[in-house]
């Protein structure tokens, strides 16, 4: 993904062009969903992590909690180069923006009880689809082995993980007790996130919900490990759009 001299990716540019536009058309800001819309993005907290950025770059200002509530201070035109912004503050976000890698969603993980998941659902979101982070922020090396996954339900809500929300998942194959990881269940093509636990002759996959039972699997073999939750994206609900 090519980035500008400001550090913007061309994601940021084209929100900002659509922010810019829509409020010029009809003097309000557009819903979380719209913004989506123009940039080809189904995720709403993926929507919520760029205008975070934008907010923090200076570019925008927005109340969290309020629904068209977002004001452009720097307007941007198609084919107009971003504004030349200064100080200490936007240098250094700016730094961190062009020092970000782009980690691919690679689909949905249930955090509820299990339920069938064909192959085809991981491709839910198209090749363009990811979500940009600061490379300081990853604690793997190699970001080759890190992707995405948008999570469905409320299972791990105590693990402060929502439905919607993002998980970054390293690749792995196995796992230490209490530990946080994306399993598939072979026998019946289901996925979900929880707690991993290797008891005495069976597999504990807790969830982080009191409301919850654990899922008890007897068949190790019947099991996969597709990797380990590194960090988590929050979605920010807004009241309404």
């Amino acid at each position: 993904m090519a980035r500008r001299q400001t550090g913007l990716s061309e994601r940021h540019r084209k929100i900002m062009e659509f922010l810019t536009r829509f409020q010029d058309s009809h003097g309000y800001s557009p819903s979380i969903r719209q913004i989506g819309d123009s940039i080809n993005v189904k995720s709403t907290s993926l929507v919520d992590y760029y205008l975070n950025q934008l907010q923090n770059l200076g570019y925008i200002e927005r109340e969290d909690r309020i629904s068209r509530s977002i004001r452009v201070l720097q307007p941007i035109q198609p084919g107009v180069s971003l504004p030349a912004r200064v100080g200490e503050a936007f240098r250094g976000a700016a730094s961190a923006l062009a020092s970000m890698v782009s980690i691919p969603i690679a689909g949905r993980i249930v955090a509820s009880e299990p339920i069938p998941m064909p192959v085809s659902d991981l491709n839910y979101y198209d090749a363009e689809s990811s979500v940009d982070i600061a490379r300081s922020l990853l604690p793997a090396k190699d970001v080759n082995d890190l992707f995405a996954l948008e999570v469905s339900g409320d299972s791990m809500i105590d693990a402060m993980i929502n439905d919607g929300d993002i998980v970054v998942m390293k690749k792995a194959s196995s796992a230490n007790n209490g530990e946080m990881v994306a399993i598939w269940l072979d026998d019946n093509n289901e996925t979900t996130l929880k707690y991993f636990y290797k008891e005495a002759d069976r597999i504990r996959l807790q969830p982080a919900n009191p409301n919850m039972e654990p899922i008890f699997v007897k068949n190790p073999k019947s099991l996969r490990i597709m990797g380990k939750v590194v960090m988590v994206i929050r979605q920010v609900h807004s009241v309404a759009g």
